[in-house]
């Protein structure tokens, strides 16, 4: 029964972002991989798993964001080195 419910979840997860873009994407996927990782390591560490879990979402989710400008910006300039290539060797 408990692995129904966790395909379920996991599938209705998959769903859910189909419609997203990549900002939003990648910054809910830092938030829940972050939420993760706070909550166990609050746990392992005695702490209180919620506000590790809290913790974690906010910087996971800073994180995928600061990603996804990177991302962003590494296309841009291969964007722009293509444009400059195919410009050059076009005029030849």
């Amino acid at each position: 029964m408990k692995k129904i419910i966790a395909i379920t979840a996991a599938s209705l997860a998959i769903a859910g972002c189909s419609n997203m873009s990549n900002t939003e994407q990648r910054t809910l996927s830092g938030a829940s991989i972050g939420a993760v990782a706070g909550g166990v390591g609050a746990a392992i560490f005695h702490g209180n798993p919620i506000w590790g879990a809290v913790g974690g979402a906010a910087v996971g989710a800073a994180s995928g964001y600061a990603y996804d400008a990177y991302k962003k910006n590494q296309a841009a300039e291969y964007n722009a080195g293509y444009k400059a290539g195919k410009t050059s060797s076009s005029g030849n």
